[in-house]
């Protein structure tokens, strides 16, 4: 068993391009002996952005910790809000914005 404090994990910055004012911290990873799931948490500064895109093959899990903002499918914007849960099938394109003025953090789980 491994418990470690989010403080304890560092903060990097998303490879996408066209992020901005985004952080994510790998929680739980195969660095921590994972087999088959990583659990990512992302920080969307005020204005931040994670763009438009998709993964092929990788669903995604999302619960919204706290803050609000956007979720953008490419056809329709959805309004997030603190305890939102999101599933995002592989393939399908997705995009979010912080439009608040604190803030936006949410958990990502994706396969490894």
């Amino acid at each position: 068993m491994i418990k470690r404090h989010v403080t304890e994990v560092r903060r990097e910055i998303p490879s996408l391009t066209g992020t901005k004012e985004c952080t994510v911290q790998w929680l739980i990873a195969k660095e921590q002996g994972a087999q088959h799931y990583a659990m990512r948490l992302f920080t969307l500064e005020p204005g931040g952005i994670i763009p438009l895109h998709e993964h092929e093959i990788t669903e995604h899990e999302i619960f919204i910790v706290q803050g609000t903002g956007i979720l953008d499918d490419g056809k329709k914007q959805l309004p997030v809000r603190p305890g939102d849960s999101i599933f995002i099938q592989p393939g399908e394109k997705h995009s979010f914005e912080n439009t608040a003025n604190k803030p936006m953090q949410f958990i990502c789980v994706v396969p490894l």
